[in-house]
This record gives structure tokens, sequence and C-alpha cells, in this order.
């Protein structure tokens, strides 16, 4: 252990009072780690089964290009995609190049002209509203093309008003989309437990209604999915979680075949759907990924638990606490002040293994009302599974802070991040 504080010391200019104090806060989570581990083996056993039940084999790394018909690679990937989340269909697919935009494939293919979405946990983050076009007007949205939209608001304490669900859905509502993650909201995201409480309501009151989960920064973080507990569609991005830091591209779109087939035909063509898509070479990153990638949740899950215990006991405010259930990989910390948030962003740079020297500032980023500031020294450009965080510069000036490819990177990045606060003098230990 001395060894380890000397090297900090005279390799990152960690002051020996920052790593004390950050080692005892990690002292004090180290049950809460214990049940993460839990759930990672779970997740990884579940994992290798679905590779195993599916025969992958050394043939499916093979490279296709062109049409990519018959790329075995490709279905393989998908079909252990499907046993994983144990749902029909999958769509997995290095031509999706976003969650927004697996998110967009789904709607767009499953909402037809004159269907409404309804949106049950208040509005969806910046981008997808731009995807909407309900709250301004963007060429190509779904409301350019004859599709309404409705929300149900959150409670005052960023809670879920299932009762609010009922007086909302008509004889018009098509699809009710669930996020699971915060986004920029200070609000808790939501477990497994409540969307599927969730989508037991929608199915009440209208059992033909798509239930559609917004699976971001959620997926391994439990031993069940929302794809276990009713969802008819989940989607989510593969250079999050899933991608296990490997994937250098990519998106998915799970859940009963009829929705994943028509999201297929809106991502290629009507008729061909499924069938094309070459997978060029980085079928092997997507599928290692995949290996990996109830490791690389844990690594993060525990990097978020160690931040939230270091910041509550400096007496921040954070969200989730350090021995909450976690719903994701996401850890928000109100910094109080723009300079916090600034000084926050700079230390996680710090820690990165790329572009550690950069100083990341707040710019006019489209499609936000204000700027945001983003620290994310990443291998694959804006890897969020990578320790990344980002910050709307306005009040409360909360922090989102997440990922981790191990938890040792992890736990460095944050204690660079905790001595940049303190020699700053925003923080006192």
């Amino acid at each position: 252990m001395e060894e380890i504080k000397k090297y900090l010391k005279d390799n990152f200019n960690i002051d020996e009072k920052v790593v004390d104090y950050c080692l005892e806060c990690e002292a004090g989570v180290k049950e809460k780690f214990a049940e993460i581990d839990k759930i990672t083996e779970y997740n990884q056993y579940k994992v290798l089964a679905a590779m195993q039940k599916n025969r992958l084999s050394e043939s499916c790394f093979n490279v296709s290009t062109g049409y990519g018909y018959n790329d075995i690679g490709r279905d393989t990937l998908e079909s252990i995609y499907a046993d994983v989340f144990h749902t029909e269909l999958a769509l997995v697919r290095p031509q999706i190049i976003s969650g927004t935009h697996a998110l967009t494939v789904a709607l767009f293919g499953n909402l037809r002209y004159g269907d409404e979405m309804l949106s049950v946990v208040g509005a969806p983050y910046d981008t997808l509203q731009s995807v909407i076009g309900h709250v301004r007007k963007v060429r190509g949205s779904l409301v350019e093309h004859g599709v309404s939209y409705n929300q149900v608001d959150l409670l005052p304490d960023g809670r879920v008003d299932y009762d609010g669900i009922a007086d909302k859905i008509n004889d018009r509502t098509r699809l009710v989309t669930i996020q699971r993650s915060k986004g920029y909201e200070y609000r808790p995201s939501l477990t497994v437990e409540e969307i599927e409480k969730i989508i037991k309501k929608v199915k009440s009151v209208k059992p033909d209604v798509i239930c559609m989960v917004d699976n971001c920064y959620g997926e391994f973080t439990d031993i069940k999915e929302p794809t276990d507990v009713g969802a008819d569609l989940m989607v989510g991005s593969l250079i999050k979680n899933p991608g296990g830091g490997l994937a250098p591209v990519g998106g998915y779109i799970v859940g009963k075949e009829e929705y994943v087939e028509n999201s297929a035909y809106r991502l290629t063509s009507p008729g061909m759907g499924r069938e094309v898509g070459p997978s060029l070479g980085v079928i092997t990153s997507l599928i290692q990924g995949l290996f990996l990638a109830p490791g690389v949740v844990n690594a993060s899950l525990k990097g978020a638990i160690f931040a939230s215990a270091i910041f509550k006991k400096l007496g921040f405010d954070v969200m989730p606490e350090p021995d909450e259930k976690r719903a994701d990989i996401v850890q928000a910390i109100q910094m109080k002040t723009p300079e916090a948030v600034i000084a926050f962003c700079e230390g996680i740079q710090m820690g990165a293994a790329v572009d550690s020297y950069v100083k990341p500032e707040p710019w006019d980023m489209p499609g936000y009302d204000c700027q945001v500031i983003m620290a994310a020294g990443a291998f694959v450009q804006g890897s969020s599974i990578e320790l990344s965080a980002d910050a709307p510069m306005k009040p409360p000036y909360t922090v989102y802070m997440q990922g981790g490819l191990t938890w040792y990177h992890a736990k460095i990045g944050i204690m660079i991040t905790v001595n940049n606060l303190y020699k700053k003098k925003i923080i006192c230990l």
C-alpha cells in the first residue's frame, strides 16, 4: 500500500491526504462492492451460456462487405443478443451509430401517421426531443411525419406518476417510451422493478400499446433486464455498457419479432430488412466486447459508488447515494458552482489514458439550451462506458459521471478529480 501511495504522489502528483481520504471512503463501501460482484457473476454466466448455445465459432469472425448477405458472424451475434436479453429477435448493427439513432430507427419503424407516442417519465433527453420534434421544429422529425407526442410529467420528487399514466393513454397511443437513465435530470434512474410496474399499468389500460425501453447505461446493472419484465422493445448503444469498451460503433434493438423486423425495414429498406448489412470487420470487437461487458459494467458501478461515497462525505448532494440500489452506471453530483463543475471535469480528463493533457471547456453544443462541458479521454469517440463526465452549465450545476473500463482506472480517475478540487481549494479535507 505504501508503494502505491508513493507512486500516486510521484507520478500523478496526488496529495497523500487525498489518497488517505479516498481509501477511507472505499473501505466503507466494500459490502456494496460485494453485491455488485454477485450481479456481475450472474451476468457473465448468462453471456457465456448464450454464446455456447449459439455455437459461436472462429468462422463468425470473418469479414463481410457489400450487401452482407449470409453474414454468419452478424447473424450469430444477433442470436446471442436475443438469448442474453430473452427476446424473440435482435437487430445488432455497426450501421447504428448511437443510442439516439437506435431509438430513431425503432420509433420510425413502428410509428405511423396519426399515431401518438407517449413518454411516461417526463421529457426525454435533449437529442431525442429533436427526433420527436415536439418542442422545436426539426426537419425529418416524428411530428413532421404526422406522429403526435404526449408525456406524463414526473412527480415533484422525480418519481413516476403511475396514476397519471392512465389519463394520458388514448385511442391514438401506439407506443410508450420509458427512459431508464436520468439523462440530464436530477431524478432517480428507473430500476427494473419500477419499469415492470410502468408496463403493467400501461398494459392494463391498453394491452396493444408497444412498451419501448431506452436501456442506455442500464445493461448488466441487475440480473434482470426490462425485456424480462414485459418490455416489447429495448434499445441501447454499443459504445455504452454492452460493447464492453471494445465496440467501435453500433447499437441494438431487441424485443418481439414484429417490432424488431419493423425496425430493420427502417434501418435498411422495405423488403430487405435484416438480410443485408455487412459487418465490415468489426464483428469480433462487438462479440468480444459483449463477452467483457459484465466485467466492465462492474468496474463502472464500483467507480460510481466510490465517487458517491466520497462526495456525499464532502457534503455534496449525490444521486444515487452509496448504499442505494443501482439502476444504471450514471452518478449525479450537484457541484453547486460552475467553477466546481469545471474542476471536476478537468480532473476526469486528467485521469484519462487518451488526451489527458487536454483541458475541457464549456461550449455551445447543438441541441442543448445551455453550454455543456464534457470530459472524455476515450479510445472510442463518445464512448461513455469509458470513464467520462459531462454537465450542463446551469444551476444546480450537476455533473454526471459514468464509465470506467477497469475498476482501478475509475478509482485513480476519481482520486485525481478529488485532488484537483482540493488543490483549487474548492473542497477541504
